[in-house]
């Protein structure tokens, strides 16, 4: 598995991937709400360490890393359950010293994910950053 830094040519690729995994993931989501969030998240790439990664050739996923806190990561849905989320996660772990991330709370295959891989629930939030009512998980590395 590879990486490369994404550019502002990348964004239609990101989002694309972005709803695929989203639609396939976010049932929770309020389907205005999906489509308001879709046109938030290209002005929030600028601020991240953004990495679209690859195995082989294909396009598997991209992360978003702002001061050592996650704030995203998709994969497409073609991919999940192969280990890709876990190699990701581990990379952004040992290179990039990610130390937390939030999650919504609905997305329990998310929650498990994080959980599973070595973060823990330190705090909750009733709504996302953005106001809307769907309750954040924020998570924290464990310690060792």
């Amino acid at each position: 598995m590879r990486w490369e830094k994404a550019a502002k040519k990348d964004y239609t690729s990101l989002i694309q991937l972005w709803e695929k995994s989203v639609l396939a993931t976010h049932d929770f989501l309020k389907q205005g709400d999906r489509e308001a969030i879709k046109t938030e998240i290209p002005t929030y790439f600028p601020q991240l360490e953004l990495k679209m990664w690859y195995q082989d050739d294909r396009f598997i996923g991209f992360s978003g890393v702002n001061e050592k806190h996650l704030e995203m990561l998709f994969i497409d849905p073609g991919e999940t359950g192969n280990g890709f989320g876990s190699n990701i996660l581990t990379s952004l772990i040992e290179n990039d010293g990610i130390k937390s991330v939030d999650v919504n709370e609905d997305n329990k295959q998310a929650a498990a994910f994080y959980l599973k891989n070595g973060f823990q629930v330190i705090s909750k939030s009733k709504q996302d950053d953005q106001g809307r009512n769907y309750p954040i998980l924020h998570l924290a590395l464990k310690k060792l």
